[in-house]
Formats: structure tokens, sequence, C-alpha cells
């Protein structure tokens, strides 16, 4: 059954109306994206990089792909905790997950079994054990998020961070009716309530806390996903604006400027990681030796410009987000 369903706001809930980036809302849609058959339009260039790592780790047929199944829409709240801050940390939120008291997984954990009609072998162990088993889920999920999302990271946050700021805007400018109804298709704001269309479930204050969360999110597809656990704030997570040219190659610095101060090994290895790469397929690309390739992403990376991230035997190299803003600087 398809239904309306209509969040009333007062002027308190109004108050508390606030945006977040969420790692955690990224790890399961992204999740998802990676063990289904379907080739997706916009991240098939990230699905094609990742998805091999993610079967050589065994993350294909651990604690994750029996709680985040490829098809469906559930997945248990207990994987959503309520941000704490506008951008919390990775660590932060699997702290949060480590916290999630017992019977909210177990009541998860029976819900995920309506949708599936079944739980795997290790959701029994969890739902048996929730303070002994989260351990090696939220484990689980570091390991994810180093190998499929952290290299990825500055480039994904900074589109996030570009629809927040225009939707400030929006909101400055013309106040937050039109925030909500420019939200997406199936949002509008009317009569001091927020209606969403087409949900399985009604949405009200007796069923969720106070405020709201607003959460752009680059995986979770072309719909809404909610998250409603009182007394937490519910969470409303929408596509961000921008995702469409989130992997577009994009163009080419000017190489000279930046070699007259970075070195032009250096700054050709800041090119050469438009993807993400480890330093024997970087001296590959660039014909540089291996350990010169080192030597030198060691500099970037003691200089802020490269991070360094865990993927099974491999260590991944990536631009951060003072490396991009350099680049794009540099691009101009």
């Amino acid at each position: 059954m398809v239904v309306l369903a209509e969040l009333a706001f007062s002027t308190s809930d109004l108050a508390q109306v606030r945006f977040t980036v969420s790692p955690m809302w990224e790890v399961a849609p992204s999740f998802r994206l990676l063990t289904s058959a379907a080739a997706h339009p916009v991240h098939r260039a990230w699905a094609d990089q990742v998805r091999p790592r993610l079967v050589a780790a065994g993350l294909d047929r651990g604690w994750l792909a029996e709680l985040i199944p490829p098809t469906g829409d559930y997945v248990p709240d207990f994987l959503n905790p309520a941000p704490a801050g506008p951008a919390p940390r990775p660590a932060a939120e699997w702290d949060a997950i480590l916290a999630s008291h017992a019977d909210r997984v177990r009541q998860d954990l029976d819900h995920l079994a309506r949708h599936q009609g079944y739980l795997g072998p290790r959701l029994r162990t969890l739902r048996a054990d929730p303070q002994t088993r989260l351990a090696k889920v939220a484990e689980e999920i570091a390991a994810y998020w180093e190998l499929a999302l952290a290299p990825y990271w500055a480039r994904i946050q900074a589109v996030l961070d570009t629809d927040i700021l225009y939707r400030a805007r929006m909101i400055a400018e013309h106040g937050a009716g039109r925030l909500f109804n420019d939200l997406h298709t199936s949002v509008s704001w009317d009569d001091n309530g927020l209606r969403l269309a087409r949900r399985k479930q009604p949405l009200t204050r007796n069923t969720a806390g106070a405020g709201l969360l607003l959460i752009p999110s680059a995986f979770t597809g072309p719909g809404l996903r909610t998250r409603t656990t009182p007394p937490d704030p519910p969470q409303l997570a929408y596509p961000a604006r921008g995702v469409g040219s989130l992997w577009k190659t994009r163009p080419a610095p000017r190489a000279d400027a930046l070699a007259a101060v970075l070195g032009r090994s250096r700054t050709l290895l800041l090119i050469e990681l438009e993807t993400p790469a480890s330093t024997t397929q970087l001296a590959h690309r660039t014909g540089l030796s291996p350990a010169g390739v080192s030597q030198y992403l060691t500099a970037l990376r003691n200089a802020g410009l490269v991070s360094a991230h865990r993927a099974g035997r491999s260590v991944l190299y990536a631009r951060t987000t003072t490396a991009e803003t350099l680049l794009q600087t540099a691009s101009g």
C-alpha cells in the first residue's frame, strides 16, 4: 500500500532542522550497488574499480552481505545512528553503532527477517548476542570504508558540501518552504507540515523525534530514504545535486605551474591520482621507480596532499581535499 505521509512541524521542530554529511548513509547504498547485478549509469566507473577489491577482501560474503542484501529497501536502523554534528568522522559513527542498544538491534533484525523471510547465520548470532557481535560488524564496516569509500571521499564530500551550501543559500533567500519544495519531487511543504508521497509507511510526530536531519547522499539513488527511531530526530536522506558529474574526468591542471612549486614527479603523481592507486600502479603509469614513487608519496602525505587507505594486501593512495582544491585552482 502506498501512503501520503505528513510530518507536522512546530516552531521548535523548524528550529531543529539541520543538514549533515553522514558516512554511514553512503555505506549501505554503495555496498548494495556493488553487490547487485545491475550496472549503474552514474557510478559504473567507481564500481568497476572497487568491486574486484571487495571480492578479493571477502566483503561480498561477510556481515554486510547479510545486513544489506542486494535487493530490497530496508536497512537496519542501527546502521544509521543520528549524526552528532554537521560532518561526523567515520569512526564516530562506528562508535555509535557499537553503542546500539541490544533491543534496538534485535528489533531491526526481526524487521529485516520479515522483509527477507529469513536471517542469515551471522545475523542469527548477532541477534543472540548483539554486544559481542556488533564489534565484528563495526570492524567490517571500517574495512569496507577504507577499501571502497575513503579513497574517494574528498571528491564525494565536495559534492555533498556543495549541495548543502546551495540549499543553505536557498533558505537564506527564500525560506524553509522553498527548501522543502525543491528537495525532491515526492516532498512538498504545506500548512506547517512536510508531505512525503509514495511511502510505504506513515510518518508522524508520534513515530518520530523532534526536528529533522537532512542528509545529502551520493549513492542513495533517485528516491528518498528515511529513518525514524525516537527520541532521535527523523532522518531524510535525499540524492545530492551534482552526483551525475561525480566521476567525470576533470580538466587537467597546468602541470608546469604546479611543478614549479611541487616538483615534476610529485605533480605527476598528484595528477595520476585522479583515480586512487597503489605504489605499484603509480610506478607503472608514470615510469617512475617504485622506490621513487614511495618517497614522493610520503612527502605528499606529510604535506596533507595525499591520504593512504588499506585495501586488502595493498595500500591505495588518494588525493585529499586540499590537493583537490590545489588542482582545481591550477586548472582555472
